[in-house]
């Protein structure tokens, strides 16, 4: 009896997974390109010159649009951040920072009319965004809402790979798939195309539509240390950056793991040790 249960359950099994199947080859979005990181890893660590060309690719392309509201200027010189250095231990005193800061407009008051006034930014001060508000960012970009990237890196199942393969993932969309106005085909995009698709209904192209056109092209940046300004090395460089942006502890919260680690290890052979010492003439 036991062994015919076996034999149906395994069979329902077979159908269950042969249905799953082609569901998930149907629509939704293709999974992340593999991309390998520097700060992958249990020592994994983030690679300055990275940071920096990435910073740059979202300082002259990105921040059009999107936002890096949870960021501090003093954040790019802390440790671990693009602009580290030893000599400014206290970040609010990295001349790269206070530079950078300087570039920027932040809104204010007036302490002595209470008028609202832009005055230059300083390491203080958070990374300002692009729109004054949600209505001006929904109007200058055909009703979408350019999502704040400052936690973006974190805030998607894959990672720095999600964010890689967007901007790197357009393709011509396949014939049959009526895009909407304004959008754009990514197969790497969360989405249901089964709408806009003409075919059939077992073969609905993985992906989405997005609002945001192709970003990154070649030779859109100039990259100061000199590597080739790729659309390649361009994405690998902005996402590096943007996962710094959502975890800029990370690389001391890897070496207090390890620390721990260590701690757990001495510890336990420390507490062996006088178990045996303790019991050592006693009979079990």
């Amino acid at each position: 009896m036991l062994r015919k249960l076996s034999v149906i359950a395994a069979a329902a099994g077979l159908l269950v997974a042969g249905a799953a199947g082609p569901a998930l080859a149907n629509g939704g979005a293709l999974e992340a390109k593999d991309v390998h990181w520097s700060f992958e890893g249990p020592f994994g660590k983030f690679d300055q010159a990275q940071l920096q060309r990435g910073f740059k690719v979202y300082r002259e392309v990105c921040s059009a649009c999107h936002s890096l509201k949870l960021v501090a200027f003093r954040n790019l010189g802390d440790k671990g951040g693009p602009f580290y250095n030893e000599k400014y231990p206290n970040s609010n005193d990295n001349p790269w920072v206070k530079a950078i800061a300087k570039d920027y407009e932040v809104a204010d008051i007036d302490g002595e009319t209470g008028d609202a006034i832009k005055r230059p930014a300083t390491s203080a001060d958070h990374f300002p965004g692009p729109f004054a508000n949600e209505a001006a960012a929904r109007a200058s970009n055909g009703g979408a809402l350019p999502p704040d990237m400052s936690l973006l890196a974190k805030a998607r199942e894959e990672g720095p790979a999600h964010i890689y393969s967007i901007v790197t993932g357009y393709v011509t969309p396949p014939k049959g798939l009526t895009v909407p106005t304004g959008g754009h085909y990514n197969p790497y995009f969360p989405g249901d195309l089964t709408s806009a698709w003409h075919g059939s209904h077992e073969h609905v192209p993985p992906g989405g539509f997005i609002a945001m056109a192709p970003p990154l092209k070649d030779g859109l940046v100039s990259f100061d240390d000199g590597t080739k300004s790729t659309l390649d090395q361009q994405a690998k460089d902005v996402s590096a950056f943007l996962m710094w942006a959502a975890e800029p502890k990370l690389e001391e919260r890897k070496q207090t793991g390890f620390a721990v680690l260590i701690y757990l290890v001495l510890l336990s052979g420390l507490l062996y040790a006088s178990y045996k010492a303790v019991w050592r003439n006693e009979s079990h």
